[in-house]
């Protein structure tokens, strides 16, 4: 069973924080992977017992996101950053779940990105072979959610042309629920969202290769993302998107589905489901540091680009 406190995961990301600052010297618009690892190492944590949708470790998550929004100095079209919302599954009633919200303003144009990450999990489970219980979603999806942290941070000292709402969402894993939720009480009309970016699963892949699916949906966003990966590493790969896959079509397999039902182009960035998906075995220890540093700059490339050619187009 791994068990690490806190402040032994902290002292480790010390270090990679050192080497991921030497490979991340060579971007001029860069996220903070210090406090992108930060992130990664709380909401992935055995003190937030998996995150699931109402638990208190869910709770603990939340609270940290509104936090953190809070430093930034985010705006919101909510109270205290939440959007609360409730609804059944599987039986049980789930009356306090909460999307957390917050918005930067766009310097020219009032149309909106939503960018966007699910921070629930899977909670507690049967023991495994190791003794260890706890789903901590390292990668699916604390990483998607300290990436937006992070992607946050960085747009609250550079504003986009586009205003930019950043929403992370509560019970995706109980149906995407917390996207649908979002957009039934969204704070405008829905043609004012030019693009949905959504992240989930962003911080391993042995192959370092990332894929942006929703190209085969949206054909005009693939020329921005081609010119903002260029050379990249990880490799940034399109695809996983066109009907007839199966279970290898990720158009509704996270919460971009709920923006693709409602007619909004969506690019969705993720990698391929590796052998710890949904067990107790993704853990902070998977996660490749390079890797997800270099995810999330990329991104944040990604996204610089396509605000560029959304005014321009």
């Amino acid at each position: 069973m791994k068990t690490h406190t806190l402040m032994q995961l902290y002292r480790k990301v010390g270090i990679i924080c050192f080497l991921a600052f030497i490979y991340t010297t060579s971007f001029s618009q860069s996220i903070d992977s210090k406090n992108l690892m930060r992130h990664l190492v709380f909401l992935s944590s055995d003190e937030l017992k998996g995150r699931k949708t109402s638990s208190e470790g869910n709770l603990k998550a939340i609270e940290y996101i509104q936090n953190e929004f809070q430093t930034y100095g985010l705006k919101t079209h909510y109270k205290d950053y939440l959007q609360r919302f409730s609804f059944r599954s599987f039986g049980k009633v789930y009356e306090d779940a909460a999307n957390v919200i917050g918005f930067i303003p766009g310097r020219e144009s009032d149309k909106i990105i939503v960018i966007s990450a699910h921070f629930d999990h899977l909670g507690l489970g049967q023991p495994n072979s190791d003794g260890d219980s706890i789903y901590n979603g390292a990668d699916d999806n604390a990483s998607g959610t300290a990436a937006l942290l992070a992607i946050a941070e960085y747009f609250s000292k550079n504003p986009a042309q586009h205003s930019l709402m950043f929403a992370a969402f509560d019970s995706e894993e109980l149906g995407l629920r917390g996207s649908k939720a979002f957009l039934e009480d969204f704070p405008f009309e829905l043609d004012q969202i030019a693009l949905n970016v959504n992240m989930d699963m962003v911080g391993r892949n042995d192959s370092d290769e990332i894929y942006a699916s929703g190209t085969y949906q949206n054909p005009q966003l693939k020329g921005p993302l081609e010119i903002a990966s260029e050379g990249s590493v990880p490799e940034l790969l399109f695809g996983h998107d066109q009907p007839g896959m199966g279970r290898d079509d990720w158009t509704n397999s996270s919460d971009h589905g709920s923006f693709v039902k409602k007619g909004i182009s969506h690019i969705y960035f993720g990698v391929e489901d590796h052998e710890d998906y949904h067990t107790q075995d993704d853990e902070f220890d998977g996660i490749n540091p390079k890797f997800f540093v270099g995810s999330a700059n990329l991104i944040l490339k990604c996204i610089l680009e396509l605000d560029k050619f959304l005014v321009e187009d």
